[in-house]
């Protein structure tokens, strides 16, 4: 535990976190965060389980005089993205994240910090732990692997809950309340082929191209910001090299999670030894176009060319081309603003990742939007691309979205005591994003439901940060909150 971060106000949250910052808890290796979260509910003495899907739900009953108001849901989910920096060694199913204080930030040294969703989680642990907070009846919920596929969130069963209003925890803005945010779908497209065995020649040399320095982030809350996507600016480049100098490529390895930007990029490819010095200016020229496109959005944009080992295999050339033409044509980013909601993305898509492996490509891309018919275009407008090239394509993880209801009462108490406990009036949001609130919504139909959190910034990328003063005035608005929520 960090002693600094636990001493941070609120103690009781930020004590809370210091713990989650030492147990591993990577999306898919849950059970250690589980087991600490189960033992916390039992320690407390209160009514503790998990389900099928990896759940926990922690079941606190109301304080003195405040049994009859409504039930409410405090909502988190349990894993953390795990991204870092490649000069770091870090295993995120075993090593704690090694958290620090930079100035107004609590952030984390070359990895994520897991502040998405960690200090939501802390907050409801929090609660749950206090003796002096007054509220009606609590039920807190603790879903599995949000961020890989809302695993959690689609697993949850239609009759566990009895609460009346849901509160999500897992925004990242101070200031704002969201009522409404995007569903997603995952397209998987893969080519598969019989490796090609390859012996160096002469007149041959392998090369290794790698993209980096990148900003990345969140595929949904930062797609709008236009930063460069490290797959599609390798392919660029590779479908010159395959034109200009005859490259052949060995394999190719871009993006780690579907959810995030693609910061990095490696690929090798063969090249005749005559055409090197020349294929080593092109790389520095595409570095240069490369940093003057996006010279207001990246700040540090690296495309390197190196010498490396012989590879044993090389993906066959018809493969090669339809994958590269395949890629370079995906469509990648904002597709279209919602029609009357300026400046809200409706619908998007990210190509994540693409990797090679033995006699295996595989492309994965998760397309978001709060309209389903314009997310069920995209998702066939990807599809045909791939399907055109001859990959497989499937669809997979599709979850819905969050209506917004402005006439929302949980919504109108949360404004009221916004205005009164921190002095502003909060912005009413629509995400670009998948919340759980669309899937527990669509079990949950009466369910009255907000999202709002701290100031994080730069989620999913190991930049990722929370501001310290932002947590305390969203503790003070969460607390007071339960305190106003109305009778039954």
């Amino acid at each position: 535990m960090n002693k600094e971060i636990a001493m941070l106000e609120p103690q009781e949250l930020w004590l809370r976190f210091s713990e989650i910052c030492d147990i591993p808890r990577p999306s898919g290796h849950l059970d250690k965060i589980t087991e600490y979260i189960m033992n916390y509910g039992k320690s407390l003495g209160l009514d503790t389980s998990i389900d099928e899907a990896g759940n926990v739900l922690i079941r606190k009953p109301a304080t003195p005089g405040m049994e009859g108001y409504k039930t409410v849901v405090l909502q988190g989910h349990l894993d953390m993205v795990p991204q870092k920096n490649q000069s770091v060694t870090h295993n995120f199913e075993n090593d704690p994240i090694d958290v620090y204080i930079d100035g107004d930030w609590v952030t984390a040294r070359d990895t994520t910090l897991g502040a998405d969703n960690g200090i939501g989680v802390a907050s409801i642990l929090a609660i749950l732990g206090s003796n002096t907070l007054k509220h009606g009846p609590l039920e807190a919920l603790f879903t599995y692997d949000e961020e890989t596929g809302m695993y959690g969130a689609i697993g949850l069963k239609s009759d566990l809950l009895k609460a009346d209003i849901l509160l999500n925890t897992d925004s990242e803005q101070e200031g704002e309340l969201y009522v409404s945010c995007a569903g997603g779908l995952d397209i998987n497209a893969s080519f598969q082929y019989k490796d090609i065995p390859y012996v160096l020649c002469e007149d041959e040399i392998a090369v290794k191209l790698h993209i980096k320095g990148l900003k990345g982030g969140h595929s949904g809350v930062d797609i709008h910001l236009g930063r460069a996507n490290a797959n599609k600016l390798l392919f660029r480049f590779l479908k010159y090299a395959v034109q200009e100098y005859e490259a052949r490529l060995a394999w190719v390895s871009g993006g780690t999670l579907r959810n995030a930007i693609p910061r990095e990029a490696t690929a090798v490819v063969i090249i005749p030894t005559e055409w090197k010095n020349d294929f080593y200016e092109e790389v520095a020229v595409f570095e240069s176009v490369f940093k003057h496109e996006y010279e207001t959005i990246e700040d540090s944009i690296m495309f390197m060319a190196e010498d490396t080992d012989t590879p044993k295999t090389l993906i066959p050339e018809p493969i090669q081309d339809d994958l590269i033409n395949a890629v370079v044509a995906c469509r990648n980013g904002v597709s279209r603003m919602i029609p009357d909601v300026p400046g809200i993305v409706e619908t998007s898509s990210n190509l994540a990742i693409v990797e090679s492996s033995e006699e295996l490509i595989e492309i994965k891309i998760l397309v978001r939007s709060s309209s389903e018919t314009m997310k069920s275009e995209l998702a066939s407008s990807l599809e045909s691309t791939f399907l055109l090239a001859g990959a497989k394509v499937e669809e997979s993880g599709g979850y819905p979205g969050w209506e917004p209801n402005m006439k929302s009462p949980i919504l109108n108490i949360a404004k009221k005591v916004h205005k009164d406990v921190l002095g502003t009036e909060p912005e009413i949001m629509i995400i670009h994003a998948g919340l759980e609130c669309g899937i527990i919504g669509s079990k949950y139909p009466n369910l009255d439901m907000i999202s709002f959190g701290p100031t994080i910034k730069y989620p999913h990328s190991p930049d990722e940060k929370v501001d310290i003063a932002s947590v305390d005035r969203y503790w003070k608005f969460l607390t007071n909150l339960l305190e106003n929520i109305p009778r039954r």
